[in-house]
C-alpha cells in the first residue's frame, strides 16, 4: 500500500469546476465573501457554502469573520504556488478557455500571483536579476547574492529585515502565461507592495490585473534595466523623472 500524502483527495477538491473558479479568484490575494465567490463560480449561495466547507476542511482556505460577514482567502502561499503551477500545466497542455476574456492581454502583461508580481513584467524582473548576478538559481533554491541588498535598498526594500521573516526570502515561481519564472517570496511580495505604494501601478478591481501607469512602468524598467514595454509608450509629457528619482 502506498504511504504518504493523499494527493488524490486534494486533486479532486481542486478539480471540481466551481471550486477551481473559487480558488482561482482567491489567487488575487484578496479575501472574498461567500456571496462574491458564488457569483464568480456561477453557483448558488447554498452550493458555494458546501464547496467552501470542503475547502476549509482540507485547509486549502482560511476564513476570518468581521461583524456579520465571513471572508475567505487561500490558506497560504503554498496553496497559491500549487494553483499557479497547475495553471502552467494547463496552459502548456492546451487546456485553455475557448473564448479568452478581454482582460487576458492585461493578465499576461502584469498580474498578481497571490502577493507578488507575475506576467511578462514579473518574468522580466526575475531574468534581469539573474542576468545581473543578483539572484542565483539552483535546482532547489534561489539565493540573493552580490549587491542585491544595496540594489533593493534603492527601492526602499530592506532585505535584511525580510530575511528575518519565517517565509522564504526569494523563491522562483513558474509563470503559467509566459512559462518562465517570476520572483516570489518575501522580496517578491515587497516589490509588488512598493509598486502599489508609490503609485506606479494599481490593482484592477475584481481581477488579478496589475495596471502600471506609463511613468510607473518606465521607472520599474529603468531600475531593473528591462527592455522597452510592449504596452503603449508613455506620453512625452509624463513626469517620468520624478518617479525615477524616487526609485534610485
Amino acid at each position: 500500500m502506498y504511504e504518504g500524502p493523499n494527493i488524490a483527495r486534494i486533486a479532486s477538491l481542486i478539480g471540481e469546476p466551481a471550486r477551481a473558479h473559487v480558488l482561482s479568484a482567491l489567487l488575487s490575494g484578496t479575501a472574498l465573501t461567500a456571496t462574491e465567490l458564488a457569483e464568480v463560480a456561477g453557483v448558488t449561495r447554498a452550493t458555494v457554502s458546501a464547496h467552501l466547507a470542503k475547502l476549509l476542511d482540507a485547509r486549502l482556505l482560511a476564513v476570518e469573520s468581521q461583524g456579520r460577514h465571513r471572508y475567505f482567502r487561500l490558506a497560504g502561499a503554498d496553496v497559491a504556488h500549487a494553483l499557479e503551477s497547475l495553471m502552467d500545466v494547463a496552459a502548456r497542455t492546451g487546456a485553455m478557455r475557448v473564448r479568452p476574456g478581454p482582460r487576458d492581454p492585461a493578465l499576461r502583461h502584469a498580474r498578481v500571483c497571490y502577493d507578488h508580481l507575475a506576467g511578462e513584467v514579473g518574468v522580466q524582473v526575475y531574468e534581469s536579476l539573474v542576468a545581473r548576478r543578483l539572484l542565483r538559481p539552483s535546482a532547489t533554491t534561489l539565493e540573493l547574492c552580490g549587491d542585491a541588498q544595496r540594489f533593493f535598498a534603492a527601492l526602499q526594500i530592506d532585505v535584511a529585515a525580510l530575511a528575518r521573516e519565517r517565509r522564504p526570502l526569494a523563491r522562483a515561481c513558474l509563470d503559467w502565461s509566459v512559462r518562465r519564472h517570476h520572483l516570489a517570496g518575501a522580496v517578491g511580495a515587497a516589490l509588488l507592495a512598493r509598486c502599489l505604494e508609490q503609485g506606479w501601478a494599481r490593482r484592477v478591481r475584481g481581477t488579478r490585473v496589475v495596471s502600471f501607469t506609463p511613468p510607473g512602468e518606465a521607472t520599474l524598467r529603468l531600475h531593473f534595466a528591462l527592455p522597452p514595454s510592449s504596452q503603449p509608450a508613455p506620453s512625452r509629457h509624463a513626469p517620468i523623472a520624478a518617479h525615477a528619482a524616487r526609485a534610485r
